[in-house]
């Protein structure tokens, strides 16, 4: 069960530069690059909290994919820019848990998504059932 907001710890962030190879013709991060950003800092989220995603998918056999992506832009980020990047689980569920992210420059909110996490069973193609190991590591970071 994850705790009342007023509880919870600060997000995790992450420091992305952002670099020519992010940005359009115009120097505006193109949109799918967030969802890169995000990506990262939900590895570096998971990476922090002692939990190293290649020996489990190794060793359990159970891969995490993207299953749903709810996303607001609001702002854009330029090339040079140095944003901030969150990662917070907000949600538990059976077979997946669902991540709160934020991309901000400074105090200024310009992407904002929830990521649906689903674990799967790589040899089957299946859902897979969160792992105690793991359902406690994120009900501490929630």
């Amino acid at each position: 069960m994850i705790k009342p907001h007023a509880t919870r710890p600060a997000p995790f962030h992450v420091a992305v530069r952002v670099y020519y190879q992010d940005t359009d013709a115009g120097g505006v991060v193109y949109h799918a690059q967030y969802l890169l950003f995000m990506e990262r800092a939900r590895t570096e989220f998971l990476n922090a909290a002692g939990f190293d995603l290649a020996r489990f998918a190794e060793q359990d056999g159970i891969l995490f994919m993207v299953h749903r992506l709810a996303v607001r832009f609001h702002r854009p980020a330029r090339l040079n820019d140095l944003v901030s990047v969150s990662a917070e689980v907000v949600k538990i569920g059976h077979a997946s848990f669902v991540f709160r992210q934020t991309v901000e420059r400074g105090a200024e909110l310009l992407v904002e998504a929830d990521v649906t996490v689903a674990l799967v069973e790589r040899a089957r193609d299946r859902p897979a059932r969160i792992p105690e190991k793991l359902k406690r590591l994120l009900e501490r970071a929630a």
